[in-house]
């Protein structure tokens, strides 16, 4: 049985001070219309749609110019409502899609030409979300390496800090290939602080092997909403080790959380400018960085 979720707050709070012109939401989802895009068997949630035309509005909201639609669990492997998105506004959207090991490179080839510009693969520790379904991991990202590499493609991680200690040396090796990107500071837990373990392994890779970082999502590292303060060391500390290699996404439409806990989006960009002050620093995070690694 899937758990419905609700939708995101339809009423940002306004984004003082402005945004940098051009900026990116580097990570957000496109859900349905369900009956154009069946929502896949065994997900792990039940979304409201959430379809382009709403994604655009939330764009125009926050005064952002672009976005990223990366493919998210409800969907499964089904890459359609994605690309769709993509299709209806190919000036302003990319993508990252989930796709198995078997997938050939003219697939890829012809997903480039759409717009995707990464694959998203599952790093999670065994007792991370019980009977949810996973996405593809290394068998996945090995088979599917050399077309990464040929289109000039990232590897994103949504991986459980617990493991990246572990999966340390090999994530290093791939990041010495091609863009490696985790999403939502590593999912760590800012209860634990800046000395656990997977975090500590999150800024290692970051500062020194050349991974990149989402500043995405705090309410999935902090209970504390809705200023999350204890995820802005993570913040400050991943925004240190690498600013030309940090992004920010809001998380749009925050899928699997509940009515209680549901962010403002507004709220969300507003904490990512107070948090980055230095406006050299929020052309990085929300320009000049995505324009590298989504091409534009």
């Amino acid at each position: 049985m899937t758990v419905p979720t609700p939708g995101p707050d339809p009423r940002p709070e306004p984004v003082s001070p402005a945004p940098p012109p051009g900026g990116w939401d580097c990570h957000a989802h496109i859900f349905g219309p369900s009956d154009r895009f069946p929502y896949a068997e065994g997900r792990g949630y039940t979304p409201p749609d959430a379809p382009p035309a709403h994604f655009l509005r939330h764009l125009d909201a926050l005064g952002l110019a672009r976005g990223v639609v990366v493919q998210a669990n409800a969907h499964g492997l089904d890459n359609r409502a994605m690309l769709a998105a993509l299709a209806a506004a190919p000036e302003r959207l990319r993508g990252v899609a989930i796709t198995p090991a078997g997938t050939d490179a003219a697939t890829l080839r012809d997903w480039h030409r759409a717009g995707v510009r990464g694959l998203r693969f599952h790093l999670f520790h065994p007792d991370h979300r019980p009977g949810y379904r996973r996405g593809v991991g290394w068998e996945a990202v090995e088979a599917l390496l050399p077309a990464m590499l040929e289109l000039g493609w990232h590897a994103q991680f949504w991986a459980d800090a617990r493991v990246l200690p572990g999966e340390e040396a090999r994530l290093a090796r791939l990041a010495a290939r091609l863009p490696v990107v985790f999403d939502h500071f590593g999912e760590s837990n800012a209860q634990e602080g800046l000395e656990a373990p997977g975090f500590r392994a999150l800024l290692r890779l970051v500062r020194e092997h050349g991974a990149w970082a989402k500043l995405s999502a705090p309410y999935r590292v902090s209970l504390r909403g809705p200023d999350y303060p204890d995820a802005r060391p993570l913040h400050d500390a991943v925004l240190r080790a690498a600013p030309e290699r940090v992004v920010w996404g809001s998380d749009w439409p925050h899928p699997q959380i509940p009515a209680e806990r549901m962010p403002n989006d507004g709220r969300l960009l507003n904490l990512l400018l107070a948090w980055t002050p230095d406006p050299v620093d929020r052309e990085r995070v929300l320009v000049r960085n995505p324009e590298r690694l989504y091409g534009g």
